[in-house]
């Protein structure tokens, strides 16, 4: 088992890693940007190393000063949380060359899946059901236009190196198609670096539910049932549960055997999870595959009494998972506390919080690492907290978060809690009656 564990990361997630560490016996190294000097990952931690200015690239994304704080405290791993540098294979590589473990995919891995062109052909040949659309990347217009008439309209134009939203069009006929291709590839590159753009056929009011996968270097992979993501704005989930109200055991069944056979095809290691859209007809098509702890794996955890976060490190330190699968107990809803103005179309709102109460009782689990006095800086993510109820069924979990949400005072910032408690109140959702679309027609002022 590791002795030290460097966690390139900030915020709630390091709080969340550093803690397993903690019950596991494992001593843990912080690193912070002059920004989060004050932070509570920072005082937890039994180490913590400054590595530069506020700005990301110049301290959460640099891969030298990284490195070089896990050399000086001798940490014998790295765990990269989320979003950051979880996914970037040249991390991965050079911890490899460092001889420091990456607690999460390989390079390999991460090439294979970061890349949604190829990680849809490898999908594909592994007789994982995709979406319908280009053979590879669209090189020209010329091509966007015989793969669009092909697939037929509507289509979306993506990004394979995209995310959150960026470098993506839909497009419903063809004189639309120039302008957004373009549009998209010049995002594309200003974002990622890389303007390649593939294609697919566009489904129509889709579920985004996701499989939750574990998999070890033995060759093993299991999936841990589903989560329901289908509340976003822009492409960034704001609620997700489990199990998905609109799934059945049947269809449970099929999409998590789908998953395994992913994570076997690139026999993957590790916790990760194979992303699907399914339509109102109950048919799932592979989006993409995550190789990294996701933000809303606590309603997992709470629903199988499982930690992923340990079951991470047991795997990267070489032990073998039983294999088994497993199915919710109960059921779970995350609610993700951001400090943004959801009357002011979700704007960020940092700032100084004043009185803090957090929310409390049977059922309830707040991941935060906000306290009272603390300055949310306006250099990161706005997410301050997930809010996580569970229950013996959806409708106690829907009533225990919206008494969670009434009570949670966050002073001094805007946040998303009026959002998140008209949210439950809301019919549609109450009735599970909800697509990726959902936001659209939601309305605040209810």
């Amino acid at each position: 088992m590791f002795k030290k564990i460097l966690v390139a990361n900030r915020g709630e997630i390091a709080l969340r890693i550093i803690r397993t560490c903690k019950e596991m016996g494992i001593k843990t190294v912080a690193v912070y940007s002059t920004a989060d000097r004050d932070s509570l990952h920072v005082k937890f931690a039994d180490e913590a190393v400054c590595i530069g200015p506020p700005a990301s690239k110049d301290s959460y994304l640099n891969i030298s000063r990284i490195i070089s704080a896990a050399e000086i405290t001798n940490a014998d791993a790295i765990h990269p949380g989320y979003g950051f540098l979880s996914e970037n294979a040249k991390f991965s590589r050079i911890c490899q060359e460092y001889k420091i473990k990456f607690i999460g995919a390989s390079p390999e891995m991460i090439e294979g899946m970061g890349d949604k062109s190829n990680a849809k052909m490898t999908m594909r040949l592994a007789g994982v059901s995709v979406v319908p659309g280009s053979d590879g990347l669209i090189t020209d217009i010329e091509q966007a236009k015989i793969t669009a008439k092909e697939t037929g309209y509507p289509v979306i134009i993506k990004a394979t190196a995209g995310g959150g939203g960026r470098g993506m069009r839909i497009i419903w006929k063809e004189e639309e198609l120039l302008p957004n291709f373009e549009s998209a590839t010049k995002e594309a590159e200003a974002a990622f670096g890389n303007g390649a753009m593939y294609m697919e056929k566009y489904i129509e009011e889709p579920r985004h539910i996701e499989i939750q996968i574990v998999g070890d270097q033995f060759g093993k992979a299991c999936h841990l049932s589903e989560r329901d993501c289908s509340v976003q704005r822009r492409h960034q989930k704001l609620v997700e549960e489990t199990p998905s109200p609109f799934m059945t055991d049947e269809l449970r069944e099929r999409m998590g055997n789908a998953a395994i056979k992913a994570a076997l095809a690139v026999k993957y290691e590790g916790v990760g999870t194979v992303e699907f859209l399914v339509d109102k007809y109950r048919n799932f098509y592979f989006m993409e595959m995550n190789t990294r702890i996701q933000v809303e794996h606590p309603i997992t955890e709470e629903v199988i009494n499982y930690d992923l976060v340990r079951e991470q490190i047991l795997v990267a330190a070489g032990n073998p998972i039983s294999g088994k699968n497993y199915y919710p107990q109960m059921h779970a809803i995350e609610c993700r506390i951001n400090a943004e103005d959801p009357f002011n179309n979700f704007r960020p709102s940092p700032g100084k919080i004043g009185n803090l109460f957090t929310p409390g009782g049977h059922g309830i689990r707040v991941d935060s690492h906000i306290y009272s006095g603390y300055v949310i800086p306006p250099n990161y993510d706005s997410m301050v907290a997930k809010l996580i109820t569970v229950a013996q069924t959806r409708e106690e979990a829907i009533a225990k978060m919206h008494r969670a949400l009434s009570e949670y005072v966050i002073e001094g910032v805007k946040t998303t809690i009026p959002f998140h408690l008209r949210l439950m109140q809301n019919e549609q959702f109450k009735k599970g009656d909800y697509t990726t679309k959902f936001m659209e027609t939601f309305d605040l002022s209810e």
